[in-house]
């Protein structure tokens, strides 16, 4: 269902590109943005560096962080996205 909006939604705003082209782009921007917000470069985002650096993530972090360890990784916060 995800992937049905996303489609329309790029084509709402007028994206020529393939989905999978745009979601790869998402992919690489995510990554990009975790690396900037992870200050320690540990891997992991706590909540206090999801707050500065990643505030959508901060907002969906039980969400994302369903083992209940205080930090989330990058493929988790990718996989939330792709459900």
């Amino acid at each position: 269902m995800k992937f049905i909006l996303f489609s329309v939604a790029l084509a709402a705003i007028g994206c020529t590109m393939p989905v999978s082209a745009a979601l790869a782009q998402t992919g690489e921007q995510i990554s990009a943005k975790f690396k900037s917000a992870d200050k320690d470069s540990d891997g992991k985002l706590t909540l206090g560096e999801a707050k500065v650096g990643m505030p959508r993530v901060a907002n969906n972090f039980t969400r994302i962080d369903r083992d209940k360890k205080g930090y989330v990784t990058e493929s988790e916060i990718i996989a939330v996205m792709k459900r």
